[in-house]
């Protein structure tokens, strides 16, 4: 699966090469999908060269050769059924609020709108062709959608590469709370929220990974993490 991002810029150099037969720079692929600076290309380019849609040609500045076409990223819901562990777990906010709850014996569908890193931010990813089914126990009252867990930077919270994370829509969170945060409207975190007067931390459960600070009109929460599914 891509990222919205991703799917263009793939789609991008495709037609660059076919029309031109020469690669575009990174400057041309940063202003044609409106990104603020080339490390955002850069982090496109590299999720498309570890999926095997792209490769770089060595020795040869600016040449990549795609593998796969956009079309190849198409996936319908998640593969067939299979039996998951369901992780009871406080991940904070919300006290005390009782929502009406789905059916704990009937599954909810969910869009699964792709990989999200717990480490390094990515791109926001907004692709609601591709659903995953939850049990109605992890779901409460209000909008929900799933993630992908990609990174190991929130491993001290029971969080772990390749976990489902399903997320509860909101524009708010308590201090502590872990959230889909968005950073300077184009990058997409999962981290533990904390507020401290005009400045908002997004703190990471791995010693290995620092605590980034921003400005209050930096971050906006996308959600709350209220569930994680995980595949053995």
């Amino acid at each position: 699966m891509l990222t919205r991002k991703q799917h263009e810029l793939l789609q991008y150099i495709r037609a660059r090469l076919e029309g031109t037969g020469i690669s575009p720079s990174f400057d041309e692929m940063k202003d044609a999908l409106g990104l603020k600076s080339k490390s955002g290309v850069h982090r496109l380019i590299t999720g498309l060269e570890e999926r095997g849609f792209i490769r770089k040609l060595p020795h040869r500045a600016r040449a990549l050769e795609v593998l796969k076409g956009p079309e190849a990223a198409v996936q319908a819901t998640a593969p067939g059924p299979f039996a998951p562990n369901i992780i009871a777990a406080k991940f904070g906010g919300s006290a005390g609020r009782t929502p009406e709850r789905a059916s704990p014996s009937e599954p909810v569908h969910l869009p699964l709108y792709g990989k999200i890193a717990a480490g390094t931010p990515i791109e926001a990813l907004r692709d609601s062709t591709s659903f995953y089914d939850v049990p109605g126990a992890l779901v409460g009252a209000g909008e929900h959608y799933a993630l992908e867990i990609e990174g190991d930077s929130m491993v001290d919270a029971g969080i772990y590469d390749g976990d489902i994370a399903v997320i509860e829509t909101c524009d708010t969170a308590e201090n502590g709370s872990i959230v889909v945060a968005l950073v300077d409207d184009e990058e997409a975190t999962l981290k533990r929220l904390r507020r401290k007067g005009n400045s908002v931390a997004l703190e990471a459960a791995n010693e290995a990974y620092e605590t980034r600070i921003f400005g209050p009109d930096q971050v906006k929460v996308q959600g709350r993490l209220v569930g994680l599914m995980r595949r053995y």
